[in-house]
């Protein structure tokens, strides 16, 4: 796996997911709202699904673990693991499913998901707004389990589109507080 962190070209052959984002927020709180476990847990993952977080340590090889109660009454365990951290620009992380001991898991819905997602998180500040891009794509991937995830892009925006409307609600209320 270590090949594949340092040297991502070669993973980039594949499609990547995009999302991209403007915020009206200065970088640097746009930066703690993804770098502080309590505003983390008032607005990341999807619309009504409530995340707890685990823990949080943020530095190269540090982990965010979390869980969020999703609608059908069961708890899905996830993680990144920070490969690089640059305040206030940028996050790199591998993404995956987990369990409760912060293990790697599959997809609760998805035998061929990929088990991680490495993502490319970056903000810049212009005029006091924020411009979020967001990139990602899996390593260590079979070719069903990237099949997979280029085939769920349109379900993955739609999914960070509620996400970031938190994000956007929640900034606005720490702006004015």
């Amino acid at each position: 796996m270590a090949d594949n962190i340092n040297n991502p070209v070669k993973e980039t052959e594949q499609k990547e997911l995009i999302i991209t984002r403007t915020f009206n927020a200065p970088r640097q709180l746009v930066w703690k709202a993804w770098t502080e476990a309590e505003h983390l847990a008032r607005w990341w993952g999807p619309k009504s699904f409530p995340v707890t977080v685990n823990k949080l340590d943020l530095r190269p090889g540090g982990v965010f673990h979390y869980s969020m109660a999703v609608s059908d009454g069961n708890v899905w365990w996830e993680k990144f693991i920070y490969q690089e951290i640059i305040s206030p620009e940028k996050l790199v992380y591998i993404f995956s499913f987990s369990d409760e001991r912060c293990g790697v898991t599959r997809h609760p819905l998805g035998s061929t998901w990929p088990l991680e997602i490495f993502n490319i998180l970056t903000l810049t500040e212009e005029n006091g707004k924020t411009l979020l891009t967001l990139r990602g794509y899996p390593i260590n991937a079979t070719e069903e389990e990237r099949k997979t995830f280029e085939s769920d892009f349109a379900s993955i925006q739609q999914g960070f589109k509620g996400t970031f409307e938190q994000l956007d609600e929640y900034l606005s209320t720490i702006k004015k507080g």
